[in-house]
């Protein structure tokens, strides 16, 4: 073998290599993947609807925190769950999404490896997060309409912080073995960094059944209780005194399994599918899933966290009342300012009414002196004419 043929194979060894050390779609077009070239409108199509949810994720969510912190009838206990979650899907809008779009656009991740493992850690934060916050809205609901005599008791402010802060570290303990497991990986077929389940069989079996199955089973068992409860008492009275059930109950209560049942319709076919293909792997021939199935179970959990706050402003007056008050605030901001000059303009008036007031006091008091004065002076007068008269 010559020199100069030693001289290449060492060389492509050593792209060969720096090429292994790259995100799989920088290694070449996510378009190639799975056999084929995709549709060319695709793409434009899948950046279109993530654009239109980051968009929405971003007001909506920030019109429930924002909602919540200058409402008074909203500030709350339980409405801290509310607040939770809002953040929890407020993380995948501000960062791992925004990636995703460009990888779209490029056809390929191009941020780098360390931008994929960060964004694949923040797209697993925000799903167990919110899975973990729903688990807890459900809990706090029942507890509160199924045994309202501990209510108080068990969600005092400080505990429902506390709860709120073993939320999120159980979030966050759940989701760090992804960082050493190896499992944050790009997937060229969705543009994402995310979860691969095909790191580890008993892994990913593992994480779809304590990161789904468990919580989902936990809320599905409180709303059952709840429902029937409300059941029975619609069946005795219209009102029962005893448990205090409102229509401002029943109409939190719905609210609440709306969000829970639109995460399990949003987010149960991609870990179905997951579940599925992953325990099909035992067999000789593994389950191959259709391109098209796996990118729309993908983008419809994608979907997902622009809905809460959509449901919120459909289905509590007390928030659409409040987001319409923000947004007259934010799109008007000439009304603040006109709302400022006229309490300019008041204030000045009844600085010149008192001014006024003052003045036609201090008139009535000088009348009264002068009146003295004379009254007083026509007393010396007199009093002198009568001496001189003697």
């Amino acid at each position: 073998m010559s020199a100069q043929t030693r001289v290449l194979d060492a060389a492509a060894a050593a792209v060969g290599a720096a090429h292994t050390m790259l995100p799989p779609a920088a290694r070449g077009s996510g378009s190639e993947e799975e056999g084929g070239e995709r549709p060319p409108w695709l793409g434009p199509l899948l950046a279109s609807v993530l654009i239109s949810t980051i968009v929405v994720d971003i007001c909506g969510n920030l019109l429930v925190i924002v909602s919540v912190l200058r409402n008074r009838k909203l500030r709350n206990v339980g409405n801290v769950f509310v607040v939770s979650l809002a953040v929890a899907d407020l993380l995948v809008a501000v960062y791992p999404y925004p990636l995703v779009v460009q990888a779209i656009v490029h056809d390929g991740w191009t941020m780098g490896d360390l931008h994929c493992q960060i964004s694949g850690f923040f797209m697993g934060l925000s799903v167990i997060g919110s899975v973990f916050n729903i688990m807890a809205i459900a809990l706090n609901r029942y507890c509160y309409i199924c045994h309202s005599f501990y209510y108080d008791r068990l969600y005092g402010t400080r505990k429902t912080l506390a709860y709120v802060s073993g939320v999120w570290l159980l979030t966050l303990t759940a989701i760090l073995p992804n960082l050493f497991v190896g499992s944050l990986q790009y997937d060229a077929r969705v543009y994402s960094c995310t979860f691969s389940q095909s790191v580890s069989t008993a892994y990913t079996v593992s994480v779809v059944f304590f990161h789904f199955l468990l919580p989902i089973g936990v809320v599905v068992f409180c709303y059952l209780r709840i429902w029937v409860l409300v059941i029975q008492v619609r069946r005795r009275a219209r009102n029962d005194a005893r448990l205090g059930l409102t229509v401002a109950d029943y109409r939190n209560f719905l609210t609440m399994f709306v969000v829970f049942v639109l995460f399990a319709v949003c987010w149960g076919p991609l870990n179905v599918i997951g579940l599925v293909v992953t325990l099909s792997s035992f067999r000789s021939a593994p389950m191959q899933v259709p391109g098209w199935l796996f990118v729309a179970s993908y983008f419809l959990a994608y979907f997902n966290s622009c809905l809460n706050a959509v449901v919120y402003g459909l289905l509590n007056h007390n928030f659409r009342r409040e987001y319409k008050r923000i947004l007259l605030v934010v799109c008007t901001p000439w009304q603040c300012f006109f709302l400022k000059d006229a309490s300019n303009e008041s204030n000045e008036d009844l600085k010149s009414k008192s001014a006024a007031a003052g003045n036609k006091t201090q008139v009535q008091r000088n009348s009264a002196e002068n009146k003295k004065e004379i009254h007083s002076d026509s007393s010396r007068n007199k009093g002198q004419v009568e001496t001189d008269s003697f």
